[in-house]
């Protein structure tokens, strides 16, 4: 039982993270009907700019209180991938909006290694201590039981936070029903007075804003960064957000969530069930035999894709 609960928490912090960058895939394909490939890289930016400035007030000898510096760390990584992601929308996506649906695509994949690549020339390909800026607290549920860090408490409550907000920026504010009224009908919506290209931006800056608060909380709860760290998580956000029903917000958050609670239980027990011949290390296989039964069982996903309302 301890080890079922420490995989469920395990699990809910992974797949946390795994939502909130699943639900940047999946407004911008309810918007445009694009995959952006490189949000997994946007992700990584987010990390690198936030171990920047942390890395930069501890050079300088600044020993404020490590809170504000994950805060302002992360308003830098917001900002920054804020900015990267409205320049890739409009320098490689927009000039091919109406092109074949590969055309875009293909740009995607180009454009996430070539992130990478410039990642790699800023940052250094070796990889990166993370700083503690969070206390090292450990918390246990019961006497000798599953425990749970500070860190990880701090990461579900965020994502509980910022999913709460996002919820009701899309179904509450002007900004939502304009978001939604592109994702019908882009024409149409501009006939109403809507800026469709605006709105196209916006959801690619708030998208960004989701990656970057993955990134830092991936970044602090496995205390290590590299050029690379984005690309898995990317593509399994991709997956989890096939998983609930590619464009339907609520279907990325639950299926991120049970991809991370798959991945964890699946950590924790796929060695006792193959009696040792895979060990954890295989856990990787389970995200695609996901993305291979829903696209085979059920192409919508578990929640189905959105069409009149999926932005």
């Amino acid at each position: 039982m301890d080890t079922f609960v420490q995989q469920i928490i395990n699990g809910l912090v992974l797949g946390s993270m795994y939502a909130l960058v699943a639900l940047g895939y999946t407004m911008v394909y309810g918007i445009i009907s694009l995959i952006n490939f490189a949000h997994g890289e946007v992700l990584m930016v987010g990390a690198m700019v936030s171990w920047t400035v942390a890395s930069a007030f501890q050079s300088a000898g600044i020993m404020w209180p490590g809170w504000v510096i994950l805060l302002i760390s992360m308003v830098a990584a917001i900002v920054v991938c804020s900015l990267l992601n409205y320049s890739i929308e409009k320098i490689a996506y927009r000039p091919l909006r109406n092109a074949p649906r590969l055309a875009p695509l293909i740009t995607a994949m180009g454009m996430s290694l070539l992130l990478q690549t410039l990642a790699m020339i800023i940052w250094k390909p070796n990889p990166k201590p993370y700083p503690q800026l969070i206390p090292a607290e450990v918390y246990f549920l019961w006497e000798d039981g599953p425990v749970i860090t500070l860190t990880q408490i701090l990461i579900l409550i965020v994502t509980g936070v910022v999913l709460s907000l996002l919820l009701w920026l899309v179904n509450k504010t002007k900004l939502g029903r304009a978001m939604r009224a592109t994702a019908e009908n882009p024409r149409v919506a501009g006939l109403m007075g809507v800026r469709p290209d605006h709105i196209i931006s916006a959801t690619f800056i708030i998208g960004a804003a989701l990656a970057a608060i993955a990134g830092i909380m991936w970044a602090a709860n496995y205390g290590t960064l590299q050029h690379s760290m984005g690309f898995m998580p990317g593509l399994k956000a991709f997956t989890a957000a096939v998983f609930g029903g590619i464009g339907n917000l609520t279907g990325a958050m639950v299926g991120g969530v049970l991809l991370g609670l798959i991945e964890a239980i699946g950590a924790g027990y796929l060695g006792d069930l193959t009696g040792g011949v895979f060990g954890s290390h295989y856990v990787e296989i389970f995200a695609f035999l996901v993305l291979i039964l829903v696209l085979t069982l059920r192409p919508s996903g578990l929640m189905g894709e959105r069409v009149a309302d999926r932005a």
